[in-house]
């Protein structure tokens, strides 16, 4: 298990994740997704901490409601999302683009067709 650290551009929302070895991501192309340039990895909710910016994270929901699509109010960078898996449990989907020491040229992608759910 490895503590990775992440935060938005401005450095108001930061947070550590804990998973195992990052080996790839998952780059969707629904409307929000492709836009955006987000790269996902998915962990329990259990392995999020926001260390900081409570306050500063804004809120956006679209289509079925299914998941907040969270930002920074001040730089606008997506850097975590919240929803539920399949089997109703709490997870966070955290942008690999916006934790340190990351690259995510050397991740394999996997590609979700989110424009047809």
């Amino acid at each position: 298990m490895k503590t990775y650290q992440g935060s938005c551009h401005c450095g108001a929302v930061a947070y550590e994740v804990d998973m195992e070895s990052l080996n790839g991501a998952m780059a969707c192309n629904c409307s929000m997704c492709r836009r955006a340039g987000t790269l996902f990895t998915f962990v329990p909710d259990s392995a999020f901490r926001l260390k900081r910016g409570d306050d500063a994270v804004g809120d956006y929901q679209f289509n079925k409601h299914a998941i907040h699509h969270l930002f920074c109010k001040t730089c606008g960078i997506k850097s975590f999302a919240r929803g539920k898996k399949p089997d109703g449990s709490a997870m966070v989907a955290i942008n690999v683009r916006c934790l340190d020491g990351v690259d995510p040229d050397k991740l394999e992608i996997k590609h979700f067709d989110g424009a047809s759910h």
